[in-house]
């Protein structure tokens, strides 16, 4: 028989390494010659304590293992080696002279996958060798594509879980711009028809001031009731101040207009197409529903928002999505900014003010325009400022970020719209983001 040949057909590695356990030298000897002229990998040792040491510092893919020796027999050694986890899996065939029933069963309780009784016959000692070296190859096989599979998995679980997340939060954002868009539009109607009244109600109490200053003017001495009523009601007063509440009134409508227009700019509905658009429009309607945290308080004065606006054209873009990058940036950048604040005076930060800067400008090969929002609040680590756009990533509090912000917000400018989104930070100094668009 050619057993180089049936090591082949049954695919057993060529490097198969096998111990031999044996107080006989003789022992010893034969079966290192069996194994090494099939063209297994072989050592061999003489006593137990010895043995569980070779194992530990060179696993073997096999152990033959003589039962009856000196100092510690098989029977301990086996049990000591499916005792550490790290040598547990190598199977162990023992080699006996004593081919009792009772021997067999203990050492297979032990853990031993065979027997093989001394003499033993070469073939079927080879038999029994490529049997477990095959079975074994095939454990680490399946154990190896169960890691993998499971491995992948769980990639797969993690891609699905960013995506749903990824896909709340981009329904929500249009949730919210439908939501918007319909609040300003139904606020729109009233204030345009109180904007259009005030126009009118102006003119009237300016023709009846006039008419009032003819009578006083005509007929200086009215009647007693009528100087009660004049002085009870302070008319010389109320004349001077209408004016001004018409005016107050106008500013209030016309704040109440501009926050409208903001609205509907920044929940723009976007079509399956880009439209022409001004990107400073997009960024001064955000700046417009961010008012509010600008403004000053008890702890702080207001942030101040410096625009440096370029005179750009107008680019092809999906608008209210870039609205949404602006949105992320500048709320970052407040948040940064209040962080910055905690443990400062008033007067602190008054003296330093907290300051947010919008740039734009086109590139010298006018190909690209440029959009730099940048604060001076805590800033950034270096570990921090490579995960930023990571999805899931968040450095808010639990409840306070989903991690998915900065990462939609690249995917929408670097993949919606051709460009690219980056960040310069540093712990202290404050952080710029800067967006590049193709014109």
């Amino acid at each position: 028989m050619n057993y180089k040949t049936d090591i082949k057909t049954l695919n057993l590695p060529g490097n198969s390494l096998i111990l031999v356990v044996d107080d006989t030298t003789t022992n010893l000897e034969i079966v290192f010659n069996i194994l090494t002229n099939i063209g297994f990998d072989v050592i061999t040792d003489n006593n137990g304590k010895s043995a569980i040491k070779q194992v530990e510092s060179r696993p073997p893919d096999l152990i033959l293992l003589d039962v009856m020796m000196p100092g510690i027999d098989g029977f301990e050694t086996c049990k000591r080696l499916k005792d550490n986890s790290a040598t547990c899996d190598i199977p162990v065939i023992f080699m006996t002279a004593d081919s009792d029933t009772d021997s067999k069963v203990k050492g297979l309780n032990i853990g031993a996958v065979d027997y093989i009784t001394k003499p033993f016959h070469e073939e079927e000692l080879l038999a029994r060798i490529k049997t477990h070296l095959q079975l074994r190859n095939l454990t680490k096989n399946l154990e190896k594509r169960v890691t993998e599979r499971t491995a992948a998995l769980s990639r797969a679980l993690k891609d699905l879980q960013e995506s749903q997340l990824q896909l709340v939060q981009t329904e929500k954002m249009s949730a919210l711009g439908e939501l918007v868009a319909g609040v300003a539009h139904e606020i729109n109607n009233p204030v345009g028809f109180i904007h259009g009244n005030l126009q009118h109600a102006s003119v009237y109490f300016q023709d009846m001031i006039n008419i009032i200053n003819l009578y006083q003017q005509y007929y200086p001495n009215p009647v007693p009731e009528i100087k009660e009523e004049i002085a009870a009601i302070d008319l010389k007063y109320m004349l001077a101040d209408l004016p001004n509440l018409i005016s107050s009134m106008k500013e209030g409508v016309q704040r109440i207009r501009d926050i409208s227009i903001s609205l509907r700019t920044f929940s723009r509905a976007d079509s399956d197409r880009k439209v022409s658009c001004n990107i400073h429009d997009g960024i001064d309607s955000t700046i417009m529903i961010l008012k509010h945290r600008l403004k000053a308080s008890e702890d702080h004065p207001e942030i101040q928002v410096i625009r440096d606006y370029d005179n750009l054209p107008e680019i092809e873009c999906f608008i209210g999505q870039l609205n949404q990058v602006f949105m992320n940036l500048l709320a970052n950048a407040i948040d940064a900014l209040e962080e910055s604040n905690v443990g400062r005076t008033y007067i602190e930060i008054e003296a330093n003010p907290n300051q947010v800067l919008i740039q734009t400008s086109l590139t010298e090969n006018k190909k690209h325009i440029l959009v730099r929002i940048k604060d001076n609040g805590v800033g950034m680590s270096p570990d921090v400022e490579q995960k930023i756009f990571d999805h899931l990533f968040t450095t808010k509090p639990v409840g306070q970020g989903t991690g998915l912000g900065l990462s939609i917000a690249r995917q929408i400018v670097v993949e919606k719209h051709g460009g690219t989104l980056e960040v310069n930070s540093a712990p202290e100094q404050g952080s710029e983001f800067i967006i590049k668009l193709p014109v």
